[in-house]
């Protein structure tokens, strides 16, 4: 009852010797990929899925199932919805982690009715998971010399393996970058019991500076950012502890309700987020590969100035962030699922961006949404200190500012109140420069 998760063949079948056909295949522009758990990419293929399921169907109904006219066709049927799922979600191609297949196959077994197949489906799945656990601490490749300390004061090999996986990962697709060159020069600067955060810093610094021999590394410098910002999320959010960028299509969508959630009872969003739109819906319209489209100070920009954080742990990833602003936005429209869907898209494709304010405040408490505030400062001392006031208020929120000092009458002008003469407007702009900074 296997969902191309068996690592003895190819996703096609083939013995071992052929698997680097089906990885060369699965590198084709357009194709669905499929990630295993050892880590290799094969094609995606809809065979695995039907001897899956038909396996199920032989566990609970005995032999006799196997020759079942009804049994073949509900099998055909299934598999044509899990694989119509990724094709829909993907039309482009893409890669998808084995467990999500396994969910949307649990998933496809339970809308149909079939509630003791999916059970046995269920029960299988743990089963083979404990199986792996029990095996795993045997097959982990670490490092022999690096200890990594982890914030609780605990100390672990460094998972070598992972930290392949993270940056192959952020390699992938990508043409004139080595993921191996990043490897070995990141391993280079970290030492035994270096803490754990400095590990995905190491690998950042070590990409980012290779982005002045081929720009292509500054996506794979955003990529490995990636992973420090997914930690930190989902960890603040108790997703995940931390999760690939293939993880996050499962991630996502629990994410957002929880991120909805945290942020009204922290006081940073509008409740009415979580109350008045369809969360389950956006949290499936979220597109997890449009993380791999940020170069690297696009993201790290975001991450510094635009993410909302509590107590400096940003709990926003850049496609929730997209979703939050698109929300806001969408607040007073008639139908605000499908329009914040179609902000959402514009965002997240970069094919329309929201001014500074709009992306700092929509969905929040204070959803003060515009850019620019044009004013003209009278001529008189009242006016003058309540249009640097006004400045004052209006920078709180990001409001951009433009003041028209025409009227203000100039250097050595007649005073007819004091029967003076005017120190012109450089003074005022002194403090009024002071107060903008």
């Amino acid at each position: 009852m296997q969902t191309q998760q068996d690592t003895s063949t190819s996703a096609t079948g083939a013995p071992p010797q052929h698997a680097s056909d089906a990885e060369l295949k699965a590198t084709a522009p357009g194709q669905l990929r499929v990630i295993k758990r050892n880590g290799s990419v094969v094609s995606y293929t809809d065979d695995k899925i039907s001897v899956a399921i038909t396996k199920a169907y032989l566990a609970v109904e005995g032999g006799n199932a196997a020759a079942s006219t009804r049994i073949h066709e509900t099998v055909v049927k299934l598999t044509e919805q899990v694989s119509a799922t990724f094709k829909r979600r993907m039309p482009s191609g893409g890669t998808i982690h084995i467990e999500e297949i396994q969910d949307q196959v649990e998933l496809a077994l339970m809308r149909s009715g079939e509630h003791k197949i999916a059970r046995g489906y269920v029960l299988y799945r743990a089963a083979r998971a404990e199986e792996r656990s029990q095996l795993a601490p045997l097959g982990e490749k670490v490092h022999p010399s690096i200890r990594v300390k982890h914030p609780d004061g605990t100390e672990s090999p460094l998972d070598l393996g992972r930290l392949e996986f993270i940056v192959q990962e952020a390699c992938e697709g990508l043409s004139d970058v080595s993921a191996q060159e990043v490897q070995d020069e990141a391993l280079k600067s970290l030492y035994n019991g270096v803490p754990q955060e400095e590990v995905n810093t190491s690998l950042v610094i070590t990409a980012r500076a290779m982005v002045e021999k081929e720009h292509n590394y500054s996506l794979v410098t955003a990529r490995l950012l990636l992973d420090k910002l997914r930690a930190e999320a989902l960890s603040f959010l108790g997703v995940a502890q931390s999760a690939t960028q293939h993880d996050m299509t499962i991630y996502y969508p629990q994410a957002l309700p929880v991120y909805l959630a945290k942020g009204a009872e922290l006081e940073l969003l509008d409740p009415r987020l979580a109350s008045e739109y369809d969360v389950a819906a956006l949290g499936e319209a979220i597109k997890p590969e449009r993380d791999m489209q940020f170069h690297y100070l696009g993201l790290q920009t975001l991450y510094d100035r635009y993410f909302i954080h509590s107590n400096e742990v940003r709990i926003e990833l850049p496609q929730i962030f997209f979703m939050r602003v698109a929300m806001g936005l969408a607040m007073n429209e008639e139908d605000r699922n499908a329009r914040a869907i179609e902000f959402y898209d514009l965002l997240s494709s970069f094919d329309y961006m929201s001014s500074t304010p709009t992306l700092f405040n929509a969905g929040t408490l204070r959803p003060q949404l515009s850019s620019c505030y044009l004013t003209t400062v009278p001529d008189d001392l009242h006016g003058i200190y309540g249009a640097i006031q006004d400045n004052a208020m209006l920078s709180k929120y990001a409001g951009g500012l433009g003041n028209d000092w025409t009227p203000v009458r100039g250097l050595g002008a007649y005073i007819k109140g004091t029967n003076g003469k005017s120190q012109g407007v450089v003074p005022f702009l002194k403090v009024v420069n002071d107060t903008a900074v």
